[in-house]
């Protein structure tokens, strides 16, 4: 079982075959409801895998059968004894303890690499008191393990540790700072540290970018893109899944269907995610033809049965016609529908053409100087997006607008007629779980808006029908914030205030946000990390750090074309706790990146056909990988027993589909090595 925050497994130092973790034919119940089954996936080195789907799809349950943490119902899953996996899950928190500096929890990722120091030194107090035969034989102990050492990168990995807490936004002193000083958001990061220094051969993140800034996500996605193993990863972010993964797994209606979404015309013109989504209407299509011809025969044999029921001269016919119905695997489309709506807000009371204003704000947090003589007005209609690292006063800047903090120098004033509803990280906890959907929502309506069509809204945010009877305390998490910006939205009020509104939120209900933030009357102000969100909602950006808030009226698009116009030198993050650490994003420019991206091409074109054969080789080994699973749960049955020819007939072709299994796998793993060899070739 894999530790939270930790690496299961304990390697030797040198490897002679690849390390792979497969599912075959995978399933869980959770009490009666099957949550997902027949899930057939492989992880081999470099292969970088998104997990998507929506809230409540199983995803995080899909993660712990992966890592060992628990066992499936069905199916099988081979996990080699030898495989160190790195497991990072979203309550990683209390898994990296009070106790201890955050350097000494980072290097716990490299206690395999360590330990041969700590043979080193052992074997140089005992090599000073032995005699000197002893004393020659303990040398080329210690020559040899100094050489595993060695060749393990084991002089270099304090330095790597400093660069990899560096990457996610560390300031150089916090190393030695005890991890108890540290808020949960921080304590998340060292976890996250200890498993990117750990190099393990598969690693499983749940949402890792929750707790992340801008600048730590990019410079986590170059990380995670060139680490070694294979990685499996859940996430809601769509520019953070096109700039790591190479396939993408969507869990939906009980089954997993998987995605190649690096090269092909759509992802290199729009991106990975798009081409999955580009990829997955395909399918659907092909589902649905499928599904009509499949509802024309099942037809037809019902209008048999029917009409010849009763008739004893067709008993025989009638019977195996509903046998044969019976046993049909029925095809079931997958429901993607959109939850998204025609949003009809209230509409606010006009507002002045200055709807906020902070004139030389500063606030102090003990010696901590948050804001420091800010000027910043706000105009009617804007949709503002606030970006900058965790702690640089974001949150501060928006608990100023809502009158919940009071600087300590300057002034904040609302324009007139202003009114402020705010959505902060927590808004889902203060719902009254006993009250259903749809009496909690009406909480939020002041009185002339009692007439308002409730259902109707509540449809527009995800809960139509039914749905909407439903009590508060059997939503999930997502669903709840859901809730919560319905309440903060459907208020008549003209400033709406967010704070990260996106935790917790799945892909279709970050759409409901944007819509519905396009369809504000209002003025927003908004904190996300979400670049997605950010490029379609916001009109201009306020970057906060330093101290300051500086404003930039364009879009996020436009800001990021003016960073990577600029110099190198000359560029610098909002705090130099966000900067991306050395080898990370940090500078270059446009004509780096067109370099990188003609290299990354012709790397591609130079391994396309290696790729394909192995490509061609994992989905046949899965398909006999998967088969055996079958016959395995088909000899499990003792009523099979009562047929020996069949159960002949279903040893032997479990043996030859065991023997094509291997010889795959021997194949699959020549075909890996090659295409390993080559791409080394060209680095």
């Amino acid at each position: 079982m894999a530790a939270q925050g930790r690496l299961a497994g304990s390697p030797p130092p040198f490897r002679k075959a690849l390390l792979v973790i497969s599912l075959s034919g995978v399933g869980v119940d959770i009490g009666a409801r099957t949550l997902f089954s027949d899930v057939s996936l492989r992880f081999p080195p470099g292969r970088r895998v998104a997990l998507v789907g929506g809230n409540g799809a199983g995803k995080t349950t899909l993660l712990n059968v992966v890592v060992g943490n628990r066992e499936p119902d069905r199916g099988i899953v081979s996990r080699p004894k030898d495989l160190r996996i790195g497991w990072l899950p979203q309550d990683v928190v209390d898994a990296v303890g009070e106790s201890g500096t955050v350097l000494d929890h980072v290097l716990e990722g490299a206690s395999h690499i360590l330990r041969y120091e700590h043979e080193m030194r052992d074997l140089e107090r005992r090599i000073e008191t032995v005699d000197e035969a002893e004393q020659e034989r303990l040398l080329n102990h210690y020559a040899n393990v100094q050489d595993r050492f060695q060749q393990l990168g084991g002089y270099e990995v304090e330095a790597e540790a400093h660069r990899v807490l560096a990457g996610l936004g560390f300031a150089p002193d916090d190393a030695a700072r005890s991890t108890g000083e540290l808020s949960g958001g921080w304590r998340v990061r060292v976890a996250l540290a200890r498993l990117l220094l750990a190099k393990p051969d598969l690693l499983v993140l749940d949402e890792p970018t929750n707790h992340l800034d801008l600048d730590t996500i990019a410079w986590l996605e170059q990380t995670l893109h060139d680490l070694p193993g294979g990685l499996l990863f859940v996430s809601h972010d769509r520019d953070f899944i096109d700039g790591v993964a190479d396939r993408i797994v969507e869990l939906a209606a009980g089954t997993a269907a998987e995605y190649t979404v690096r090269g092909g015309t759509t992802a290199a013109e729009q991106g990975g995610f798009a081409s999955f989504v580009a990829q997955r209407e395909d399918r659907l299509a092909q589902l649905r033809a499928a599904k009509s011809q499949q509802d024309r025969q099942l037809a037809q044999a019902e209008r048999f049965i029917e009409r010849f029921r009763y008739k004893a001269s067709k008993a025989r016919q009638v019977q195996s016609r509903i046998k044969a119905v019976d046993k049909v695997d029925r095809i079931e489309i997958p429901d993607h529908r959109q939850l998204v709506a025609r949003f009809a807000f209230p509409q606010p009371q006009r507002s002045g053409r200055v709807v906020a204003e902070l004139s030389g704000v500063s606030v102090r947090y003990g010696d901590n100087q948050v804001l420091d003589g800010v000027d910043l007005a706000v105009e009617r209609g804007r949709k503002v997006a606030m970006i900058g690292p965790n702690g640089a006063g974001k949150t501060t800047l928006l608990r100023l607008l809502a009158g919940s903090l009071t600087p300590d120098t300057g002034t904040v004033e609302l324009g007139h007629n202003v009114d402020v509803a705010v959505v902060d990280q927590h808004q889902a906890e203060v719902l009254d779980l006993d009250r259903t959907v749809v009496e909690e929502f009406r909480t939020a309506l002041q009185e002339r808006h009692r007439d308002v069509n409730h259902r109707s809204m509540l449809g527009a945010f995800g809960f139509p029908g039914d749905l909407a009877d439903r009590k508060v305390g059997e939503l999930s998490g997502g669903e709840r914030t859901r809730l919560g910006l319905a309440k903060a939205m459907a208020s008549p009020v003209n400033l709406l205030l967010l704070d990260e509104p996106t935790n917790h939120l799945d892909l279709a209900s970050r759409d409901v946000l944007e819509d519905a933030l396009d369809a504000y009357p209002g003025t927003v102000l908004l904190i996300t990390h979400d670049r997605h969100v950010i490029r379609g909602v916001a009109d201009a950006i306020v970057e906060v750090g330093g101290g300051r808030a500086r404003w930039f009226d364009g879009t996020y698009e436009e800001l990021q074309w003016r960073r990577d116009a600029e110099p190198g030198p000359g560029r610098s993050a909002p705090s130099g706790r966000s900067g991306a650490a050395p080898g990370g994003r940090g500078g270059g420019g446009a004509d780096d990146k067109r370099r990188a991206a003609e290299s990354r091409n012709a790397r591609h074109r130079a391994t396309k056909d290696l790729r394909r054969e192995v490509g061609r080789l994992e989905d046949e080994l899965t398909r006999v990988e998967q088969r055996v699973a079958e016959l395995t749960r088909e000899l499990a049955d003792p009523g099979v027993y009562g047929d020996p020819d069949r159960v002949k007939a279903l040893v032997a072709e479990y043996g030859q589909a065991k023997d094509r299994a291997a010889g795959l796998l021997t194949a699959w793993e020549d075909a890996q090595t090659r295409l390993e060899q080559a791409e080394a070739a060209l680095d």
